[in-house]
């Protein structure tokens, strides 16, 4: 999630509380993309005994260089600093990368990684379009690379706690999920004209493969995931996270046999935003749907929460977000058809879970909480949201030829055109 302030979370005496390893156990680190998600992942990295910053990457000078002091004054250790990923991948002694760029950047740096024998720690979701999000899981199996996807509700103990409810039946048959997320931010930024590139800030190299554009502040830091070129809008930001969890609780590996999206820009007018700040989309199944919507500018929901997830069953309904779930069983002629459960409270340790699942699998090679193929197929299903609302089309996804067979006008949406002198990587 977009947005952390980490400034005055940064425990200045963390190298302090940190046990000694030796040097065979410990891993370096180095991070592309220091704002926001990217620098809560390092410190979170950090906070497990043998892992070492020894680089960070970043096109904003300034970013950069408040960076290398938050590491210096957490850890006594100096990393080197670049501006161009290339050259971090490169430096020989680094065993993970974390990429924490916007969207647009996710692709390339992990290709990269994966070809130079790095692991990868990469933030969500996978990419911005469903070719990118194919292409590096086919590095990461080609280079048999340990590959994290920043979901990490896939490491929250009360999110494991409901899916168990759901596939244990305890809740009957699922006839539906819905999910939901309302927020502020979804509504964009207040337009704002184009303005000269800041001092320090690299645009060229952070516009990277997305079309060449004028330099406005709603299209850097932090609002650029409202804009098509980098990022999907809520559907993505919020989507990935939810939608995942009914993908894993009804164990769905395959796409729907449909996708229906409406929605539009209703919020404001004075708000610069291309992603639809009101959407709704419908995934369709032979025996149960799922359904996700958002609305940008508002803060209030279902269930008196802006944000979650319902597991609708026939015996009863589990709401969950990030801070608990409870359980609403159904009941018939005053009788319940399940028994009461208390309310789930969350530890608040799904991001340091998800962290330390990750180094494990570093170090034992086995499969993360949040593979690969997981984060591949989270965001395929908010990416078909998207181009379903773009299409104004209700969509059949053929996934083996990565296309839709009946709705050829919305092809175009599934693989992104770089700008020289950047490539599409072909693995």
């Amino acid at each position: 999630m977009a947005g952390l302030g980490l400034a005055s979370t940064i425990p200045a005496s963390l190298h302090a509380m940190r046990p000694k390893v030796s040097a065979n156990d410990t891993l370096n680190v180095g991070l592309i993309g220091c704002k926001g998600m990217g620098f809560a992942n390092l410190r979170d990295h950090l906070k497990v005994p043998g892992v070492r910053c020894v680089a960070l990457c970043d096109v904003d000078k300034n970013i950069l260089e408040s960076r290398a002091s938050d590491v210096k004054e957490m850890t006594g250790d100096k990393p080197k600093l670049y501006k161009d990923f290339r050259r971090l991948i490169e430096q020989k002694d680094i065993d993970i990368v974390i990429i924490g760029t916007p969207d647009h950047w996710h692709c390339l740096p992990m290709v990269n990684a994966c070809q130079e024998g790095k692991d990868v720690y990469v933030e969500k979701p996978l990419a911005n379009s469903i070719e990118e999000c194919n292409i590096m899981a086919r590095a990461a199996r080609k280079y048999n690379r340990v590959v994290q996807v920043g979901q990490q509700q896939r490491s929250g103990n009360h999110w494991k706690e409901a899916i168990q409810m759901v596939q244990d039946g305890r809740l009957g048959k699922i006839r539906k999920i819905h999910y939901w997320a309302n927020f502020f931010y979804g509504a964009g930024p207040m337009a704002r004209p184009n303005k000269p590139v800041p001092d320090g800030v690299d645009y060229d190299f952070w516009l990277g493969p997305a079309p060449k554009r004028p330099f406005n502040p709603n299209r850097f830091h932090g609002s650029w995931r409202m804009f098509w070129d980098y990022g999907g809008g809520l559907q993505t930001d919020w989507g990935v996270h939810l939608v995942d969890m009914g993908l894993w609780a009804l164990n769905i590996t395959k796409p729907p046999k449909s996708v229906t999206a409406m929605g539009g820009n209703f919020a404001s007018g004075d708000h610069a935003c291309e992603a639809a700040d009101t959407q709704t989309t419908m995934y369709e199944f032979d025996d149960f749907h799922l359904t996700w919507e958002h609305n940008g500018g508002i803060q209030t929901g279902p269930y008196n929460r802006n944000y979650g997830v319902a597991f609708i069953g026939n015996k009863g309904t589990i709401v969950a977000d990030r801070s608990n779930w409870v359980l609403n069983p159904e009941e018939q002629d005053g009788k319940k058809r399940m028994e009461d459960v208390p309310k789930h409270e969350s530890d608040g340790k799904s991001h340091i879970n998800h962290v330390e699942n990750f180094i494990d699998c570093v170090k034992t090679r086995k499969k993360p909480a949040c593979d690969i193929e997981i984060g591949r197929r989270a965001a395929i299903f908010t990416h078909l949201g998207n181009i379903a609302y773009r299409a104004g089309k209700r969509l059949y996804y053929d996934e083996e030829k990565n296309e839709f067979p009946y709705n050829p006008e919305a092809n175009d949406y599934l693989v992104p055109e770089y700008r020289k002198p950047w490539d599409l990587p072909k693995i």
